[in-house]
């Protein structure tokens, strides 16, 4: 597992790139998982790994801690705990963003 220090994203900071054919995916953790990394590749291709390090993110009226995940090809993912072992999956849909609870 790793871990990253990163500054917290702003409301409005993030640009989404999805499509017709492409979606975001935002994983929504605890606090405590500041920093950590978290792997999701399509079902059928678990060699095929993407990652992002959850972040705070301040909102107008709270800060929650998630990772985003964009450009996605539609589809359903799984998500990795650290150990290697499914978390469990998300579907994701072109031109939307799919949430995940962790």
């Amino acid at each position: 597992m790793q871990h990253h220090t990163s500054h917290a994203s702003t409301q409005g900071s993030v640009v989404l790139d999805i499509g017709e054919d492409t979606a975001a995916l935002i994983i929504h953790t605890a606090p405590e998982h500041e920093g950590v990394e978290i792997h999701v590749s399509p079902v059928d291709r678990p060699d095929q790994r993407t990652h992002a390090a959850v972040r705070s993110r301040l909102l107008a009226d709270r800060t929650i801690h998630c990772v985003l995940i964009s450009s996605l090809p539609a589809g359903t993912y799984t998500v990795w705990k650290s150990d290697g072992t499914p978390h469990g999956t998300a579907r994701l849909i072109g031109g939307t963003v799919a949430e995940y609870h962790w």
